[in-house]
């Protein structure tokens, strides 16, 4: 009698759970790993056992995969035309790709519409230049940084979305997606996730934050995320942000830069100059999407602090908070709900 009220008592509990919306699977899990988009990454994600979580892991590091191979401009793989492809091929023919790289190639032409030029993914050919410099660590030739800037223009890149192929009207021209690929995959991924494995995450894809449902699983909990402090030795962080099925995404100068005559020189570089940029030292986007997130985060790098905060004002859903020069923090409108 005992052992059956047990019983009777556990499938009323778990149908209580189940029809108050409480999730049974809230046991919580991490895995760090590298090996896609050149960078170290995380996932955090609630499930119902290890077994489980790594069996779904899996499947995840696979998928993100997927669009680190197809994204990728430095490294072929066998049975598939990826960018590194177009890079070398597309100048001659038509070359079809997979419908995730139209995609993100559209999405590209979007973004630098957007940004006015600030963010462009036809610019391979600057770029190449300042990752060689970046290696050399010595300044690229500014007579060759002029002609390769003559091979940007983004209406030479032709898509044929019904084709689902890809042509160069320029043969010098190079495609970069450096500025918006980690953001796009992560929002891709994430909404394939949550569709399929997990309730609740949150990706760091190299800094790039992505998540989805509520910290412990419980429906309300909103995620803590530190956004990190350009300033040496600073482990307090610009701010401790709140979110839920939003990203973060910041750009900054103090991660991959080089030194030379006592200057810094960061990676993200400015299309009207062809130099890096030095408006400030690093702006953090809170978007409800990853790829916009990633997008508008390279862009308002390339900008005044002033342009930025009217850019971010008239986007939905959309806000930053910059580190200047000086070290000074400022903070579009609606960062403030954010802030723990």
């Amino acid at each position: 009698m005992k052992k059956l009220i047990s019983i009777v008592l556990i499938l009323v509990l778990s149908a209580v759970c189940c029809s108050c919306g409480i999730p049974l699977n809230n046991q919580r899990f991490s895995k760090d790993f590298t090996g896609v988009f050149d960078t170290v990454s995380s996932i955090t994600a609630y499930d119902s056992s290890q077994s489980e979580f790594d069996k779904h892991y899996k499947l995840f590091y696979e998928k993100l995969e997927e669009y680190h191979k197809l994204f990728d401009i430095y490294n072929e793989y066998e049975g598939i035309n990826n960018l590194k492809t177009l890079n070398k091929k597309a100048k001659n023919e038509p070359i079809k790709v997979d419908e995730k790289i139209i995609d993100l190639l559209t999405f590209g032409k979007e973004v630098y519409e957007l940004s006015e030029g600030k963010t462009n993914i036809c610019f391979g050919s600057v770029l190449s230049l300042w990752h060689t410099a970046q290696e050399t660590k010595t300044l690229p030739d500014e007579n060759k940084l002029k002609e390769a800037a003559k091979h940007t223009d983004i209406n030479s890149l032709i898509i044929d979305e019904e084709k689902q192929t890809v042509y160069f009207k320029d043969g010098q021209m190079k495609l970069d997606v450096g500025a918006i690929a980690k953001g796009y995959a992560a929002e891709k991924v994430c909404e394939w996730a949550k569709d399929n494995l997990w309730q609740s995450a949150m990706l760091s894809l190299g800094g790039n934050i992505c998540t989805f449902g509520y910290k412990n699983n419980d429906g309300r909990t909103k995620w803590n995320v530190q956004i990190e402090s350009p300033k040496e030795k600073d482990e307090s962080g610009v701010a401790i942000v709140k979110i839920n099925d939003k990203s973060v995404v910041t750009s900054g100068d103090y991660q991959r830069y080089f030194e030379k005559g006592g200057k810094r020189y960061c990676h993200i570089i400015n299309t009207k100059t062809l130099y890096p940029s030095e408006y400030m030292h690093s702006v953090s986007v809170i978007c409800n999407n990853s790829a916009l997130a990633d997008a508008l985060s390279t862009t308002l790098f390339n900008m005044s602090i002033e342009e930025g905060k009217a850019l971010i004002e008239k986007t939905d859903g959309a806000e930053a908070v910059w580190v200047d020069n000086e070290y000074q923090t400022m903070y579009s409108s609606g960062f403030g709900e954010y802030i723990m």
